[in-house]
């Protein structure tokens, strides 16, 4: 790297935050397929006509906005991908603003090895754009991650901390004898149920509120899913919930992880290195952990047949079974 590529890197943060801002205020949408000056922006969107007007030109020169005769329109990008409503709508971008405000502390993070936290008054946002972030990307690698799964003889799954059910949706989908169940925070169960509803698939998955470190489990389920779990706690706590796991499997039941499996060096692969900055500003003990690690909580479960393979995306699918 030379001098001008770190500094071009480093001020690259002030792209990212006009597009963040421009999401968080809706100017994209504002827009739609009109032409708008920034005052009928501004007017729209309640906002400062002259502080609205200098950022939707930073927009043109990051190639999201045209501009005319004073007059702006979205382009076919923006216009496909940025507003809300539209098919392809990229929803999962506003979760970033989230991650920007913790990301921010990481300064503080370091020095005294406490995540940032969040304030009351943002905690529904937050969430309510975590959960339908993690859909969007679901969405996109489910269908090659169940696939991945022999299926036979399978008909209860238990779906931990499943979010908006993507991946159990996918498990019901691709066999019509499986029942899906999702197991996340009392929080989250209510925007579970929505996803589930809009899918048209109540009547082929259940949920169960509950924290999955402390609240029992069930029992008889033929495959426990943990999907983007494990990097959320710490070593000992993962340690505890695979042997949980473990027990609320049916005999010959899988247990399946799929998460950042890390080198013994912890840099490899490159986006586990950088989930670990994020797990170490938003959580308490999170971390992207070494598949020798992740192997040793199935070992100590005595959970068999370990089994690894990657994925296209980046994890690493773990399976163990109970014998």
């Amino acid at each position: 790297m030379t001098p001008q590529e770190l500094r071009e890197t480093v001020y690259k943060f002030q792209t990212s935050r006009i597009i963040l801002t421009a999401l968080e205020l809706g100017i994209f949408t504002a827009l739609g397929d009109k032409e708008k000056t920034s005052g009928e922006v501004s007017k729209t969107i309640s906002t400062d006509l002259r502080a609205t007007d200098r950022l939707m030109n930073s927009l043109c020169i990051i190639k999201l906005l045209l501009k005319k005769d004073g007059k702006f329109s979205n382009t076919s990008f923006s216009s496909q991908y940025l507003v809300q409503g539209n098919p392809d709508y990229i929803s999962n971008l506003l979760h970033a603003v989230n991650l920007w405000d913790s990301w921010s502390n990481l300064t503080d993070v370091v020095r005294n090895g406490k995540p940032a936290g969040r304030t009351g008054s943002n905690r529904n946002d937050w969430l309510e754009n975590f959960i339908e972030a993690m859909h969007y990307r679901a969405l996109d690698q489910a269908s090659e991650d169940i696939s991945y799964l022999d299926l036979a003889g399978v008909q209860n799954v238990l779906d931990v901390g499943g979010g908006s059910a993507a991946f159990s949706m996918e498990f019901v989908k691709i066999k019509k004898e499986i029942t899906a169940t999702v197991f996340d925070l009392p929080e989250v169960i209510p925007l579970t149920q929505k996803y589930i509803s809009n899918a048209g698939l109540s009547e082929k998955i259940r949920t169960i509120k509950g924290n999955y470190l402390f609240d029992d489990l069930g029992s008889g389920y033929d495959i426990i899913f943990l999907s983007a779990i494990v990097h959320s706690n710490s070593y000992e706590d993962n340690k505890k919930l695979i042997q949980k796991c473990a027990n609320s499997l049916n005999q010959k039941g899988r247990l399946v992880i799929q998460d950042y499996a890390m080198n013994e060096e912890r840099t490899s692969p490159p986006r586990g290195t950088f989930f670990a900055i994020n797990m170490l500003v938003n959580t308490q003990g999170g971390d992207t952990f070494t598949q020798s690690e992740i192997y040793s909580w199935l070992t100590s479960a005595g959970l068999k047949e370990l089994k690894s393979r990657e994925t296209s995306h980046g994890a690493t699918q773990i399976t163990g079974r109970k014998l």
